[in-house]
């Protein structure tokens, strides 16, 4: 059935285009990884990802006044009419990170085609923000618009999910996507959005291993936000708070929370400094530190999760293994070398960094 909807469709829509054509136009993100510093980027902390070799691509011709896309792996496409007036009611679902996209933008043009990922979806690689950046950069291109810097990029599409899912994330994943740098992680101060890239050792290999589907609309993502805030009005901007100010939080829900991102936030610098001295061993205790800190101050993986994390741990040559994203399902991240073998963990997948979001 699904087939046949996806013919008729690309029959119906190429004999609405056929008296309009233009040029092809590709446009490609990468999603992200996480090697340490989740749920400090919204509070303006540190954060040390990378873009890897998976993509969103979207692959359109321009399209007056309407937005039409089918997914290779979606079922519904997407039918929306410019200008965008409320994002967060499109169906599909999944079309709410394109039109959240158009509404921040405000253009006249659309575009037609399809859209594929090779990232997996609900995965916590940042799927979503590859494809909020892929659009983005499709309407600049169909708008005869300047692409914008990555950062300007990044801060476009932040909003556009804001707007479209009610989500308050925080600028990692697009910034990541948008400012990747080929054989780097990037070391991003979420507050200055500095963004520095930090070369990852030729024989140090980085995987990501698949354990369950996560839908972080539906998480309590938002009341983690929420409860930092709160941490905040007690004891100041977590970002520049050291332990033992956190200690003079009275309720302990919010001193266990704040705990979490104020060492997540020094766990990152020291990571960054041991990944510039290629001292792994190190890396992989504060790797290994930041989930037991994500698990127990945070609250935010699984049994699933830690389950994986600590098989992933006990093979030979891994360095250090954690949960990675906003949590509540998704992916886990492992470090190792070239000795450790990985094949037998199911939905094991190994990721180079790369470079960020393009017009091909």
């Amino acid at each position: 059935m699904t087939l046949l909807l996806s013919h008729y469709y690309c029959r119906h829509m190429a004999d609405r285009y056929s008296t309009n054509s233009s040029a092809l136009i590709v446009a490609r993100s990468p999603g992200r990884v996480n090697l340490i510093g989740d749920h400090t980027d919204y509070m303006g902390g540190m954060v040390l990802p990378m873009a890897i070799d998976r993509y969103t691509t979207l692959t359109a011709h321009q399209f007056d006044t309407s937005l039409h896309l089918l997914s290779d792996n979606q079922p519904e496409p997407l039918d929306a009419r410019l200008p965008i007036v409320d994002p967060s009611s499109t169906t599909p679902a999944w079309g709410r990170y394109v039109t959240g996209v158009a509404h921040q933008m405000q253009v006249a043009r659309g575009f037609w085609g399809s859209v594929s990922t090779t990232l997996p979806l609900g995965g916590g690689l940042s799927s979503s923000a590859a494809l909020e950046l892929s659009t983005a950069l499709m309407l600049h291109s169909v708008n005869d618009l300047p692409i914008p810097t990555a950062l300007e990029l990044a801060q476009l599409c932040r909003r556009a999910e804001h707007v479209a899912t009610g989500v308050p994330c925080g600028i990692m994943d697009q910034l990541t996507c948008a400012a990747g740098v080929e054989g780097h992680a990037l070391l991003i101060d979420c507050y200055s959005m500095l963004v520095s890239p930090i070369q990852i050792p030729h024989d140090v290999h980085v995987y990501v291993q698949f354990v369950a589907h996560r839908q972080l609309a539906s998480s309590a993502y938002a009341e983690r936000v929420a409860q930092c805030n709160r941490a905040e009005v007690e004891i100041g901007p977590l970002r520049l708070a050291e332990v033992g100010s956190v200690r003079n939080i009275s309720d302990e829900l919010l001193r266990r929370r704040a705990l979490h991102v104020v060492g997540e936030n020094e766990r990152v610098r020291r990571a960054t400094m041991a990944l510039a001295l290629q001292d792994m061993t190190t890396f992989g205790q504060l790797m290994n530190e930041s989930h037991f800190s994500l698990r127990d101050n945070f609250e935010v993986s699984t049994s699933q999760m830690d389950a994986a994390v600590e098989t992933a741990r006990a093979i030979p040559g891994v360095f250090g293994a954690r949960m990675t994203g906003g949590g509540f399902g998704g992916c886990i991240v492992i470090v190792a070398d070239a000795t450790a073998n990985l094949q037998h963990l199911q939905g094991v997948m190994h990721v180079k960094p790369v470079g960020g979001a393009e017009i091909l």
